[in-house]
Protein backbone atom coordinates (compact mmCIF):
# COMPACT_ATOMS: atom_id res chain seq x y z
CA UNK A 1 0.00 0.00 0.00
CA UNK A 2 1.37 3.48 -0.86
CA UNK A 3 2.41 5.62 2.10
CA UNK A 4 -0.25 7.81 3.65
CA UNK A 5 0.82 11.39 4.27
CA UNK A 6 0.00 12.69 7.76
CA UNK A 7 -2.00 15.89 7.47
CA UNK A 8 -1.79 17.33 11.00
CA UNK A 9 0.38 20.22 9.75
CA UNK A 10 -2.10 21.57 7.22
CA UNK A 11 0.17 24.31 5.87
CA UNK A 12 2.90 21.76 5.12
CA UNK A 13 0.61 19.56 3.04
CA UNK A 14 -1.67 22.05 1.28
CA UNK A 15 -1.44 25.30 -0.59
CA UNK A 16 -4.66 27.02 0.45
CA UNK A 17 -6.27 30.06 -1.14
CA UNK A 18 -9.37 31.96 -0.06
CA UNK A 19 -11.29 34.80 -1.72
CA UNK A 20 -10.00 38.29 -1.00
CA UNK A 21 -13.45 39.33 0.21
CA UNK A 22 -16.49 37.57 1.67
CA UNK A 23 -18.99 36.18 -0.81
CA UNK A 24 -21.69 38.60 -1.94
CA UNK A 25 -24.15 35.84 -1.12
CA UNK A 26 -24.58 35.48 2.63
CA UNK A 27 -24.04 31.96 3.89
CA UNK A 28 -21.41 31.01 1.28
CA UNK A 29 -17.70 30.55 1.97
CA UNK A 30 -15.02 29.07 -0.28
CA UNK A 31 -11.46 27.77 -0.13
CA UNK A 32 -9.18 26.22 -2.75
CA UNK A 33 -6.80 23.38 -1.90
CA UNK A 34 -3.80 22.14 -3.86
CA UNK A 35 -1.73 19.26 -2.52
CA UNK A 36 1.98 19.76 -1.92
CA UNK A 37 2.80 16.06 -1.86
CA UNK A 38 2.75 13.21 -4.39
CA UNK A 39 2.00 10.67 -1.68
CA UNK A 40 -1.47 9.33 -1.13
CA UNK A 41 -3.40 11.60 1.23
CA UNK A 42 -6.27 10.15 3.24
CA UNK A 43 -8.35 12.12 5.65
CA UNK A 44 -11.69 12.09 7.39
CA UNK A 45 -13.84 15.19 7.11
CA UNK A 46 -15.40 15.98 10.47
CA UNK A 47 -19.12 16.90 10.16
CA UNK A 48 -19.80 20.64 9.99
CA UNK A 49 -23.12 22.54 10.16
CA UNK A 50 -23.15 23.36 6.46
CA UNK A 51 -23.65 21.53 3.20
CA UNK A 52 -20.37 21.20 1.33
CA UNK A 53 -19.74 21.31 -2.40
CA UNK A 54 -16.48 19.65 -3.46
CA UNK A 55 -15.25 20.28 -7.01
CA UNK A 56 -12.25 18.09 -7.80
CA UNK A 57 -9.77 18.92 -10.57
CA UNK A 58 -7.19 16.26 -9.74
CA UNK A 59 -7.12 12.67 -8.54
CA UNK A 60 -9.27 13.08 -5.46
CA UNK A 61 -11.86 10.62 -4.22
CA UNK A 62 -14.67 11.41 -1.83
CA UNK A 63 -16.59 8.65 -0.09
CA UNK A 64 -19.88 8.87 1.77
CA UNK A 65 -19.37 7.12 5.08
CA UNK A 66 -23.02 6.20 5.38
CA UNK A 67 -23.07 4.21 2.14
CA UNK A 68 -19.43 3.50 1.31
CA UNK A 69 -19.94 4.55 -2.31
CA UNK A 70 -17.21 6.60 -3.96
CA UNK A 71 -17.75 9.73 -6.02
CA UNK A 72 -15.50 11.98 -8.11
CA UNK A 73 -15.87 15.29 -9.89
CA UNK A 74 -18.36 17.73 -8.42
CA UNK A 75 -20.31 16.41 -5.46
CA UNK A 76 -22.41 17.77 -2.63
CA UNK A 77 -22.06 16.36 0.87
CA UNK A 78 -25.10 16.84 3.06
CA UNK A 79 -25.23 17.44 6.80
CA UNK A 80 -23.86 13.96 7.22
CA UNK A 81 -23.54 11.99 10.42
CA UNK A 82 -20.19 10.22 10.39
CA UNK A 83 -18.54 12.66 8.01
CA UNK A 84 -16.93 12.13 4.63
CA UNK A 85 -13.62 10.47 3.84
CA UNK A 86 -11.34 11.87 1.17
CA UNK A 87 -8.26 10.39 -0.50
CA UNK A 88 -6.14 10.92 -3.57
CA UNK A 89 -2.89 12.15 -5.09
CA UNK A 90 -2.09 15.50 -6.70
CA UNK A 91 -5.27 16.88 -5.17
CA UNK A 92 -6.55 20.13 -6.65
CA UNK A 93 -10.02 21.02 -5.48
CA UNK A 94 -12.42 23.78 -4.55
CA UNK A 95 -14.53 23.47 -1.43
CA UNK A 96 -17.67 25.54 -0.91
CA UNK A 97 -19.59 25.62 2.34
CA UNK A 98 -23.27 26.50 2.09
CA UNK A 99 -25.38 27.43 5.07
CA UNK A 100 -28.50 25.23 5.07
CA UNK A 101 -30.67 28.36 4.93
CA UNK A 102 -29.33 29.22 1.45
CA UNK A 103 -28.50 25.72 0.22
CA UNK A 104 -32.18 24.93 -0.26
CA UNK A 105 -32.49 27.62 -2.95
CA UNK A 106 -29.06 27.07 -4.49
CA UNK A 107 -29.19 23.31 -4.78
CA UNK A 108 -32.89 22.70 -5.21
CA UNK A 109 -32.72 19.98 -2.59
CA UNK A 110 -32.41 19.65 1.15
CA UNK A 111 -34.00 16.69 2.93
CA UNK A 112 -32.47 14.15 0.52
CA UNK A 113 -29.03 15.54 1.36
CA UNK A 114 -29.29 14.99 5.08
CA UNK A 115 -26.69 12.23 5.13
CA UNK A 116 -25.63 11.67 1.56
CA UNK A 117 -23.07 12.49 -1.09
CA UNK A 118 -24.76 13.45 -4.36
CA UNK A 119 -23.30 14.26 -7.77
CA UNK A 120 -23.89 17.94 -8.54
CA UNK A 121 -25.14 16.95 -11.99
CA UNK A 122 -28.07 15.18 -10.36
CA UNK A 123 -29.12 18.51 -8.86
CA UNK A 124 -28.13 20.99 -11.59
CA UNK A 125 -28.23 18.85 -14.73
CA UNK A 126 -26.34 20.27 -17.73
CA UNK A 127 -25.57 23.47 -15.81
CA UNK A 128 -23.19 21.45 -13.64
CA UNK A 129 -21.40 20.15 -16.73
CA UNK A 130 -21.01 23.62 -18.21
CA UNK A 131 -19.71 25.09 -14.96
CA UNK A 132 -17.18 22.30 -14.55
CA UNK A 133 -15.93 22.89 -18.09
CA UNK A 134 -15.37 26.56 -17.27
CA UNK A 135 -13.64 25.70 -14.02
CA UNK A 136 -11.37 23.16 -15.68
CA UNK A 137 -10.35 25.75 -18.27
CA UNK A 138 -8.48 27.77 -15.62
CA UNK A 139 -6.08 26.94 -12.82
CA UNK A 140 -6.49 30.28 -11.10
CA UNK A 141 -8.35 30.03 -7.77
CA UNK A 142 -9.44 33.65 -8.19
CA UNK A 143 -11.20 32.80 -11.46
CA UNK A 144 -12.67 29.64 -10.00
CA UNK A 145 -14.06 31.53 -7.00
CA UNK A 146 -15.70 34.03 -9.37
CA UNK A 147 -17.26 31.33 -11.56
CA UNK A 148 -18.73 29.44 -8.62
CA UNK A 149 -19.93 32.56 -6.83
CA UNK A 150 -21.75 33.77 -9.95
CA UNK A 151 -23.42 30.37 -10.42
CA UNK A 152 -24.54 30.23 -6.80
CA UNK A 153 -25.81 33.81 -6.90
CA UNK A 154 -27.96 33.02 -9.96
CA UNK A 155 -29.37 29.95 -8.25
CA UNK A 156 -30.04 31.88 -5.09
CA UNK A 157 -31.98 34.58 -6.96
CA UNK A 158 -34.19 32.10 -8.80
CA UNK A 159 -34.45 29.34 -6.20
CA UNK A 160 -37.14 28.78 -3.62
CA UNK A 161 -36.39 30.48 -0.33
CA UNK A 162 -37.10 28.63 2.88
CA UNK A 163 -39.59 29.81 5.49
CA UNK A 164 -38.41 32.85 7.49
CA UNK A 165 -39.41 30.97 10.63
CA UNK A 166 -36.96 28.20 9.71
CA UNK A 167 -34.23 30.77 9.03
CA UNK A 168 -34.92 32.32 12.42
CA UNK A 169 -34.69 28.96 14.18
CA UNK A 170 -31.41 28.08 12.47
CA UNK A 171 -29.91 31.45 13.41
CA UNK A 172 -31.08 31.03 17.01
CA UNK A 173 -29.47 27.60 17.09
CA UNK A 174 -26.15 28.87 15.76
CA UNK A 175 -26.06 31.93 18.02
CA UNK A 176 -26.76 29.74 21.06
CA UNK A 177 -24.27 27.09 19.83
CA UNK A 178 -27.00 24.49 19.81
CA UNK A 179 -28.08 25.13 23.39
CA UNK A 180 -31.75 25.88 22.87
CA UNK A 181 -34.79 23.65 23.16
CA UNK A 182 -37.08 22.93 20.21
CA UNK A 183 -40.12 23.78 22.34
CA UNK A 184 -38.75 27.26 22.97
CA UNK A 185 -38.09 27.82 19.26
CA UNK A 186 -41.61 26.71 18.36
CA UNK A 187 -43.04 29.14 20.90
CA UNK A 188 -40.89 32.00 19.59
CA UNK A 189 -42.04 31.56 15.97
CA UNK A 190 -45.65 30.79 16.89
CA UNK A 191 -45.69 27.27 15.47
CA UNK A 192 -46.61 23.96 17.01
CA UNK A 193 -43.70 21.68 17.77
CA UNK A 194 -44.92 19.27 15.10
CA UNK A 195 -45.12 21.97 12.42
CA UNK A 196 -41.63 23.25 13.24
CA UNK A 197 -40.26 19.72 13.17
CA UNK A 198 -41.84 19.00 9.76
CA UNK A 199 -40.96 22.29 8.04
CA UNK A 200 -37.43 22.39 9.44
CA UNK A 201 -36.73 18.78 8.44
CA UNK A 202 -38.02 19.27 4.88
CA UNK A 203 -36.03 22.47 4.28
CA UNK A 204 -32.82 22.01 6.26
CA UNK A 205 -32.36 18.27 5.90
CA UNK A 206 -32.17 17.43 9.60
CA UNK A 207 -34.65 17.53 12.45
CA UNK A 208 -34.35 20.57 14.73
CA UNK A 209 -33.00 18.42 17.55
CA UNK A 210 -30.30 16.82 15.41
CA UNK A 211 -29.35 20.18 13.86
CA UNK A 212 -28.88 21.69 17.32
CA UNK A 213 -26.77 18.72 18.36
CA UNK A 214 -24.60 19.11 15.23
CA UNK A 215 -24.03 22.81 15.95
CA UNK A 216 -23.15 22.02 19.56
CA UNK A 217 -20.80 19.25 18.43
CA UNK A 218 -19.02 21.60 16.01
CA UNK A 219 -18.36 24.09 18.78
CA UNK A 220 -17.12 21.32 21.07
CA UNK A 221 -14.86 19.83 18.38
CA UNK A 222 -13.08 23.13 17.80
CA UNK A 223 -12.68 23.60 21.54
CA UNK A 224 -11.05 20.17 21.73
CA UNK A 225 -8.67 21.07 18.90
CA UNK A 226 -7.79 24.29 20.73
CA UNK A 227 -6.42 22.14 23.55
CA UNK A 228 -9.22 22.26 26.10
CA UNK A 229 -9.85 19.12 28.12
CA UNK A 230 -12.87 16.95 27.36
CA UNK A 231 -14.23 17.67 30.85
CA UNK A 232 -13.98 21.44 30.35
CA UNK A 233 -15.49 21.25 26.87
CA UNK A 234 -18.41 19.17 28.12
CA UNK A 235 -19.13 21.68 30.90
CA UNK A 236 -18.78 24.75 28.65
CA UNK A 237 -20.74 23.35 25.70
CA UNK A 238 -23.90 22.30 27.49
CA UNK A 239 -23.35 18.56 27.79
CA UNK A 240 -24.65 16.80 30.88
CA UNK A 241 -21.22 15.30 31.54
CA UNK A 242 -18.11 14.01 29.79
CA UNK A 243 -19.83 10.74 28.86
CA UNK A 244 -22.56 12.71 27.09
CA UNK A 245 -19.89 14.58 25.08
CA UNK A 246 -18.20 11.29 24.24
CA UNK A 247 -21.44 9.77 22.91
CA UNK A 248 -22.22 12.77 20.71
CA UNK A 249 -18.70 12.99 19.31
CA UNK A 250 -18.69 9.30 18.41
CA UNK A 251 -22.17 9.63 16.85
CA UNK A 252 -21.14 12.53 14.59
CA UNK A 253 -17.47 11.87 13.89
CA UNK A 254 -17.17 8.12 14.37
CA UNK A 255 -14.15 8.64 16.65
CA UNK A 256 -13.51 9.61 20.26
CA UNK A 257 -12.99 13.15 21.59
CA UNK A 258 -9.27 12.34 21.93
CA UNK A 259 -9.09 11.54 18.20
CA UNK A 260 -11.09 14.64 17.27
CA UNK A 261 -8.61 16.79 19.19
CA UNK A 262 -5.89 15.83 16.68
CA UNK A 263 -8.15 15.43 13.63
CA UNK A 264 -6.23 16.40 10.47
CA UNK A 265 -9.22 17.99 8.77
CA UNK A 266 -9.80 20.33 11.68
CA UNK A 267 -6.23 21.55 11.27
CA UNK A 268 -7.07 22.33 7.65
CA UNK A 269 -10.30 23.92 8.86
CA UNK A 270 -8.35 26.36 11.01
CA UNK A 271 -6.13 27.45 8.13
CA UNK A 272 -8.80 27.67 5.44
CA UNK A 273 -11.89 28.98 7.19
CA UNK A 274 -10.95 31.06 10.21
CA UNK A 275 -11.18 34.72 9.27
CA UNK A 276 -12.21 33.92 5.69
CA UNK A 277 -11.37 36.75 3.33
CA UNK A 278 -8.56 38.02 5.57
CA UNK A 279 -4.85 37.40 5.18
CA UNK A 280 -3.29 34.88 7.56
CA UNK A 281 0.43 34.22 7.85
CA UNK A 282 0.15 30.44 7.42
CA UNK A 283 -2.27 30.58 4.49
CA UNK A 284 -0.65 30.07 1.10
CA UNK A 285 -2.15 31.08 -2.21
CA UNK A 286 -1.34 30.87 -5.89
CA UNK A 287 -2.49 32.57 -9.06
Amino acid sequence: MPPVEPVRDAAAVWDIAVPARPSRVAGVSMAAFRGRTKSLVEMQVIPYPALTLFIDFGDGLLVDDTSGQGARGAIVAGLSLGGVRGSGRDIDCLQVRLSPVVAHAMLGASAELGGAVVDLEELWGHDAVRIRERLNATRSPVDRFAIVEAALARRHETGTAIDPEVVYCWERMTSSRGRIRVEQLAEEVGWSRKRLWTRFRSQIGLTPKTAAKLIRFDHAAHRLVAGHSAAAVAADSGYADQSHLHRDVVAFAGVTPTAVAVAPWLAVDEVAWTGAGQARPNRRSWR
